[in-house]
């Protein structure tokens, strides 16, 4: 046998003995026992994807429109498929360079860029697309998604939007506004009316329920015929003696008791010059009582005020014919002057003085004789602190601000809210010589401890409530005698202004009151009435209305979900992820909320558009619902959600994310909790409404100027304007004014490229404006609306009304080119109770106070 045959044939037996051998360990041979190896499981699939792209288009030359291919996961060896394009509404040869090839992955690759040459014309032709499909795989793989569509967006004439088309939206619609419960209801009951301007007090004269009377902040006392509420007029005009603004005005009214027989109306309003104020009372007597024309005013009373805020201002003729008024401790924090203990002046007090057929010039008025410090007495005070005796004009005392109280005539009765300090609210009921406290105590809880009488000598109030859930302010109402909520008889009927809860005392049998919260209205209260027929209204400050309660129906139950999942406005696979019918948006200027970052949506129903009204917010439609998460270092931590229920009216609710951010439970009545070593404030529903207010169009961020600003849609992945995108997907009623390029736009405040004004002032509007703006819910005068002039802002150079945070005569809420003189920033600088934002932040925005700083020592005057 030939050698290389031999040796052919040894290798041949020897791998035969091997394999024999090997088989016979693993069991494999005859039907003997063993384990068989464990096979090796078969590697997944590998899928081939082409996602969507998108290019501008630009006017000539070319650009590349590039797709990408990608691989579900790494090949173990060598893939490859074809691609092509094809048209769509772009051409190929026209609008784009037609392109085929092969797309290579070698073992490891997941991605291969393809790119197709688009072509810039200058024809206003509207965004187009075409299509780019795979085919003929090479490799172990498999195509998933094969076709990709190119988006060639258009620059020329029309903008470039952000969305092609409108999404539909069928479940992130606000459901009925949950009323279930509430024992009253609220009605408009003059929808003809045309509203008024900073309503201060409402009444209806003697015996004569067929006409309202609407006092207003500026000076003014208009009227109405009930029956043609559309056409109200001007009764009297002081406004050229009235010092306006904020706690100051004209705060009250009363009719002589004897009207229209006696043609007589007293005002109590603040009158003073740029440097001076002092509450002054007056009669006003009147050539004719339906439209007078000839009035003349007698001065009754003057009390200087040391500054602009707890003035009182309530004046009502008592049961016994004689004149009360209502004065407040003259202004700042905590009492500075000390009124409220010292019955040597007139302020901090309930007044009372016999005005009825006195004699005018001298004496004006006369004590009553049974008042606390009449007898012996025969001097009156004057209008200062500096007076040697007790004032015998005071009925009685300790009294921070009586903004407004009221007789019950059936037991004569006086029923007062006084505004508290910083913590309680307080109801009392008056007595002749009565101390309620302040400053010694604020509600019933002590406040200072320096020259106070033993707590016995105190009359507590007869219910308080503190300032939690956005209650700040109370409005002292009426007890009801009416007839229309007989559940509601004999009992004391009051408000807190800021949240605008409305409740209603109860005598308990055994000396006390419990409180009953009636409704949760969606209005800032500012005085109540109680009308000829018998029923209570009250003024609705921030709308300029007049509003009545009337029974409850069976009213709408609870229907907000539990869970956000359930609420149809975000994905049900990925709750931390928006529905598909929601409209993303940003804001140019956002809101300081504790470092926290929030991405918005908005959600219309189906159909339905966003008016602009004439100070460019959006007016969203009834179901509306806007979005907003808030995240902490990445982490997921609240989403909330404010709704403008069928019915119009607005109402905030809020969402806490679980730690594994895999589910958000809602927040009922507010909380707070530790996030990465953070206190975190999730708002009550009443302090949400707090700041959205009828004055700020409801929901503040939304307007032109803060949407007119670039986003990127995540949907497309468009980087584009958004009015343009909203205006070119008809979101809006009517089409915008123009190109976005010409309406107004704020600053980013923290663009350093933008003026240090321009982001100042859009600091200030986004932070501020919300509520410092006309008509807003606040005391103050100031406006930080971006469109009002320095100048005007009621803010530079002008002496702050409360608290100075202890800077001394020099100090201004704006200084210019000074900013240690300045409230402002030192209010935002601080987290207590004279702290700005009043509410909803634990910690300071050093960057806004530094801006703000910087800006305002840049300025060298007011203009």
């Amino acid at each position: 046998m030939p050698k290389g045959l031999v040796h052919h044939v040894v290798v041949r037996k020897a791998l035969l003995l091997f394999l024999l051998t090997l088989l016979a360990a693993c069991g494999g041979g005859g039907g003997g026992g063993g384990t068989s190896p464990a096979q090796p499981a078969a590697p997944a699939p590998v899928n081939i994807n082409i996602d969507d792209a998108n290019v501008t288009e630009g006017d000539s030359g070319q650009v590349n429109l590039t797709f990408t291919v990608t691989l579900s996961a790494a090949a173990g060896a060598d893939v490859s498929v074809d691609y092509a394009t094809s048209s769509g509404t772009a051409t190929q040869g026209t609008d784009f360079v037609a392109t085929n090839g092969t797309a290579n992955f070698t073992a490891g690759m997941t991605s291969q860029p393809v790119s197709v040459p688009v072509i810039g014309d200058s024809d206003d032709e509207g965004n187009e697309t075409l299509s780019i499909a795979l085919s003929n795989v090479t490799g172990d793989a498999t195509i998933a998604d094969g076709t990709g569509t190119g988006t060639i967006v258009d620059d020329d004439g029309s903008p470039l939007v952000g969305l092609n088309q409108r999404p539909s939206n069928t479940t992130c619609v606000a459901p009925p506004r949950p009323t279930a419960g509430a024992s009253v209801a609220i009605e408009n009951p003059y929808p003809a009316s045309p509203g008024f301007s900073s309503i201060t007090k409402i009444l209806q004269a003697p015996g004569d329920g067929s006409r309202w009377f609407v006092v207003e902040r500026v000076g003014r006392v208009r009227v109405f015929n009930v029956a043609d509420p559309g056409n109200p007029a001007t009764y009297l005009d002081i406004s050229g003696q009235v010092r306006s603004g904020g706690e100051e005005g004209l705060l009250g009214m009363a009719f002589h008791p004897d009207f229209p027989a006696t043609p007589e109306i007293y005002l109590s309003y603040i009158a003073g010059t740029s440097s001076t104020r002092h509450s002054r009372i007056s009669r006003f007597i009147l050539d004719n009582t339906n439209a007078p024309v000839n009035v003349t005013e007698q001065i009754l009373l003057t009390v200087d005020q040391f500054q602009g805020n707890h003035n009182g201002g309530d004046i009502a003729f008592g049961p016994d014919n004689y004149l009360y008024i209502g004065l407040g401790d003259g202004g700042g924090g905590g009492d500075p002057q000390e009124t409220g203990q010292n019955t040597t002046n007139l302020l901090g007090s309930m007044l009372r003085i016999d005005v009825l057929g006195v004699a005018f010039p001298m004496p004006a008025y006369m004590i009553p004789p049974d008042n606390p410090f009449a007898a012996g007495n025969p001097n009156k005070c004057g209008p200062t602190l500096v007076n040697g005796n007790n004032c015998p004009e005071i009925y009685a005392w300790g009294l921070r601000n009586p903004w407004r109280w009221s007789f019950d005539e059936p037991t004569g009765m006086l029923w007062l809210g006084d505004v508290g300090q910083g913590a309680w609210e307080e109801v009392d009921i008056i007595e002749r010589g009565g101390n309620y406290g302040w400053d010694c105590r604020e509600g019933a809880h002590p406040f200072e401890g320096n020259g106070c009488p033993p707590p016995a000598a105190l009359i507590d109030p007869v219910s308080e409530y503190p300032h939690t859930n956005g209650n700040v302010s109370i409005t002292g109402g009426y007890v009801y005698r009416g007839n229309a909520i007989p559940g509601l008889f004999g009992r004391y009927v009051f408000a807190d202004y800021a949240s605008g809860r409305i409740w209603a005392l109860q005598d308990d049998g055994q000396g006390g009151y419990s409180n009953e919260l009636l409704v949760n209205a969606p209005y800032t209260i500012s005085a109540f009435a109680l009308g000829e027929d018998g029923e209570l209204y009250f003024a609705d400050f921030s709308n300029q209305l007049i509003r009545r309660l009337i029974p409850a129906g069976p009213g709408n139950p609870d229907t907000i979900p539990d869970n956000l999942v359930d609420t149809g406005c975000v994905d049900t696979n990925d709750p931390t992820q928006p529905a598909a019918g929601l409209v993303p948006y940003t804001i140019n200027a956002p809101f300081w909320s504790d470092a926290a970052v929030k991405p918005r949506w908005m959600a219309l129903p189906d159909g339905s558009t966003i008016d602009i009204d004439a100070s460019d917010d959006f007016v969203f439609p009834n179901g509306s619902v806007l979005v907003k998460n808030f995240e902490l270092g990445g982490q997921l931590i609240e989403t909330r959600l404010l709704m403008r229920h069928p019915d119009g009216v607005w109402a905030g609710y809020t969402y806490e994310w679980n730690d594994t951010v895999t589910a958000a439970t809602r927040v009922r009545g507010g909380k707070t909790r530790m996030v990465n070593g953070q206190e975190w404030i999730y708002p009550s529903e009443g302090e949400c409404m707090q700041c959205h207010t009828s004055a700020a169009g409801f929901s503040l961020g939304p307007e032109i100027a803060q949407l007119n600003g670039d986003l990127t849609y995540p949907s497309t992945g468009i980087t584009a304007n958004q009015l343009d995108t909203l205006d070119h997907i008809m979101m809006f009623t009517n089409p915008l004014p123009g190109p976005a390029s010409s309406l107004p736009a704020l600053a980013d405040p923290t663009n350093a490229g933008a003026s240090l004004a321009d982001r100042a002032r859009a600091y200030l509007h986004s932070n501020c404006a919300g509520c410092h703006r006309p008509n807003g819910p606040t005391p103050s005068t100031m406006d930080w609306l971006y469109t009002t002039a320095l100048s005007a802002t009621n803010a530079c150079d002008v002496t702050p009304s409360g608290f100075d945070l202890d800077i001394g005569p020099n100090a201004r809420l704006i200084a210019p080119g000074n900013a240690g003189n300045s409230v402002i920033p030192g209010r935002m600088d601080r987290r207590d109770v004279h702290g700005m934002p009043p509410l909803g932040s634990n910690l300071v925005d050093s960057a806004g106070v530094g801006l703000i700083n910087g800006w305002i020592g840049s300025l060298s005057n007011c203009n």
